[in-house]
């Protein structure tokens, strides 16, 4: 060392450099180099590398660099800096498997970033894996929060983090540099050989943690994050997302022991409200320790929307705290996006709706919506739908959607729900072609769907939103689009067979047009009522449905609404077994149908009619007005329903293997239509059929068969139904 020392001084002076000027070259301190050139301190071979560039030895200067003996470790290992484990640590299998992979096995993964939405517990699960993995690591497990989501704390930048890295590894304070570029060839000098584990926790971006990250292949990086930080892109990403249900209830349990009640419901559903965050988790438990809560009280305060976020704050943890750090760091368009998702309804977005809400063209949010994703204040799935976490959701309802005018907002729930109102008509218009709709600014210029089976894979998707938003329509007083979109869904709600949104959307939809004084619209949702109350059984309630129905048309001068009231009250009557009124009412409107060319209302009334003449016994007139019905029927759906009314014909004549046919023929038809309620009434038909032959195990075959759909043959309504019920009597 001295003879490079003595030879460095020697070729600086003959060059006319000065020390503080070879000091600048080689980005080394004047300190340093002094001691350096005097013997005081060891070079190391990259302060020689750039000394002889420096100097332009020409590989003189390097050749006299000899790499320092290394001195002999102790028994002792390196140092140990991981923080202590929690003993309420739950669960997390496969994501300790995942890491355990990685820090034992000598593969091409040396990285690892534990990402996940504040308050999961990606720190401790990175801890826990560090800990037992650490024997693997004789040379260290050094620890650092990089304080990238630390509220009040400064920043660690890359070169902090560096000098405190070689501090840990033993380098003297007067021989670190204070440029970047040396003090990264210094570290990876000193790394060079050893076997670290080196963990960066809190990390707000791959640029504050990408030059701390070592090159030498027997060390280990852990990284934990609120972000993805795909910049890492040799790194392995795992996401650490949400508790098991069960899990987050023993964590409760864990930490708070005796306070819980052994009443299983009571502590799942606190699980629940706390969205199963962990963090959430932990706060919920520390108020029972604490004291003061019963877990029923508690876990009412946590089921109210307005009180939630502020149980789960135990005066040092706070989950909107947590949220809070995630959502400052944003700019003010993603935050203002954010707070826009908060009007959303509490269902998965498309991305579409997203951009309806923030009011740009499509695809004009996707930018913002990533980074809102990377951050996991929302989540996108592969389709691209946008979801938020309920906990978050609240949040941004408190703390984001404040920051928007009432205006704004104004503006993007309308934009919303005419985005919704456009996108049933559109879909209405494919799968139930030859039905009559309200007029509609909403309608869109050109249909999104390919087809009708693409248009009735959409609204199985996305009902619970479209639901959502008629009462949001309402509460925002957007009176008009609320109960046309209602009055839409209508359709789509019977042959899904929907009661609860059925029924839901139209009392929010009658209060709309209530208030808007629109007496053609009332009566067009209360004759839908009529319908949802009669697949119920509820028959007196939808008789008072379909009269105030008639009654509003009547008043509005409306005869179409008032005719299809009347058809509607005809059905009711034949669930009432008065099918001799009944017949006479549904005679009127096959009249006023068929002369106004509604072909669709044809056939449903010409079914009503053969309904109407099987129960009277004239089976001839009931066969002659289904066969009608078979072959006007311009839907599959229709010509199912009539196929089945042909199979219920023959079967009310006794004729049984004609019932039987039309029964098999009508399950074939419901399969390819996708109606599983028709496919269910066409397999009860084929049991009764059975029965009545006497073939009882094909009877109890058919039977088991239609059960197996899960879906309600209700006796009122479906004959078959009232048949099976008795037959089933009768063999038991």
């Amino acid at each position: 060392m001295v003879e490079f020392g003595a030879e460095l001084r020697r070729r600086r002076s003959s060059a006319g450099m000065s020390l503080t000027a070879l000091a600048a070259a080689v980005h080394f301190t004047k300190g340093y180099l002094s001691k350096v050139e005097n013997g005081k301190a060891r070079v190391n071979r990259s302060l020689a590398e750039a000394c002889d560039r420096a100097l332009a030895a020409n590989g003189a200067l390097l050749a006299l660099a000899v790499e320092p003996a290394k001195t002999p470790r102790s028994n002792r290992s390196g140092i140990i800096g991981l923080p202590d484990g929690t003993r309420h640590f739950v669960g997390r299998e496969s994501e300790m498997d995942a890491l355990s992979a990685i820090l034992r096995d000598p593969g091409n993964v040396r990285v690892a970033v534990v990402h996940g939405m504040a308050g999961a517990g990606k720190t401790a699960v990175v801890v826990a894996a560090a800990r037992q993995a650490a024997a693997a690591f004789p040379d260290g497990c050094l620890f650092f929060d990089l304080r990238g989501h630390t509220p009040g704390a400064p920043l660690m930048t890359p070169s902090e983090g560096l000098r405190r890295l070689l501090r840990l590894l033993d380098v003297p304070s007067d021989e670190i540099p204070p440029d970047v570029d040396s003090l990264v060839n210094l570290a990876r000098d000193r790394i060079r050989g050893r076997r670290l584990l080196l963990v960066f926790d809190n990390v707000r971006s791959s640029e504050q943690v990408q030059l701390l990250i070592p090159g030498e292949p027997s060390c280990r990086v852990l990284i934990t994050s609120r972000g993805r930080l795909p910049a890492l892109d040799d790194a392995q990403h795992l996401p650490v997302g949400l508790l098991p249900r069960q899990q987050a209830v023993t964590l409760l349990r864990s930490i708070a022991g005796e306070s819980l009640p052994s009443d299983e419901s009571v502590v799942g559903e606190i699980a629940d409200h706390c969205g199963l965050l962990p963090l959430a988790v932990r706060i919920a438990a520390a108020q029972f320790v604490a004291g003061g809560w019963s877990a029923s009280r508690f876990r009412d305060r946590l089921g109210a929307e307005t009180t939630r976020l502020a149980a789960l704050d135990d005066g040092e943890r706070s989950v909107a705290a947590a949220f809070a750090v995630s959502y400052e760091a944003l700019p003010d368009d993603q935050r203002r996006l954010l707070g826009l998702l908060a009007l959303h309804p509490a269902t998965a977005a498309e991305t579409d709706a997203v951009d309806a809400l923030a009011d740009t063209p499509p695809g004009g949010c996707d930018w913002r919506l990533d980074r809102l994703h990377d951050a996991h204040l929302v989540t996108r799935d592969a389709d691209g739908s946008v979801a938020l976490h309920d906990l978050v959701r609240l949040f941004a309802v408190r703390h984001a959607l404040p920051k928007i005018s009432l205006a704004e907002q104004e503006s993007a729930v309308m934009r919303l729900v005419q985005y919704a109102l456009g996108r049933v008509v559109a879909a209405d218009e494919l799968a139930e072609p030859h039905r009559f709709r309200p007029e509609t600014s909403c309608r869109p210029d050109r249909s999104p769907f390919a087809d009708s089976d693409s248009a009735l894979a959409w609204l199985r998707v996305q009902w619970p939103m479209l639901a959502d938003v008629v009462e949001l329509a309402a509460d925002r007083c957007r009176y008009t689009e609320c109960w046309q979109l209602a009055f839409i869904l209508r359709a789509f709600f019977f042959r899904e067979r929907l009661f609860e949104p059925w029924i839901r959307t139209h009392r929010r939809a009658l209060d709309a047009a209530d208030a808007e004084g629109d007496l053609s619209a009332t009566g067009m949702i209360l004759n839908n009522l009529g319908m949802a109350h009669v697949e119920y059984g509820e028959l007196d309630e939808a008789v008072r449905c379909h009269v105030r129905a008639q009654e509003c048309f009547a008043e509005a001068g409306d005869e179409r609404g008032a005719t299809d009231a009347l058809s509607s009250l005809a059905w009711v009557r034949l669930s009432q077994d008065e099918p001799a009124a009944a017949l006479v009412d549904l005679t009127c409107v096959l009249a006023v149908y068929r002369a106004a060319g509604r072909t669709r209302n044809v056939v449903i009334a010409l079914r009503g009619i053969a309904f109407a003449c099987s129960a009277l016994n004239r089976y001839s007139e009931a066969l002659a007005h289904a066969e009608d019905a078979r072959n006007l029927a311009q839907l599959p759906i229709d010509l199912v329903m009539s196929v089945t009314c042909v199979a219920w014909v023959h079967f009310g004549a006794s004729r049984w293997d004609a019932a039987r046919r039309h029964y098999e023929e009508a399950a074939e038809l419901a399969d390819v239509a996708g109606s599983e309620y028709e496919l269910a009434r066409a397999l009860t038909g084929l049991g009764n059929v059975a029965a009545r032959l006497g073939d009882r195990e094909a009877a109890a075959r058919h039977w088991a068969e239609a059960t197996a759909y899960r879906v309600t043959l209700h006796p009122i309504v479906l004959g078959e139904a009232r048949v099976h019920r008795a037959l089933a009597e009768a063999v038991r």
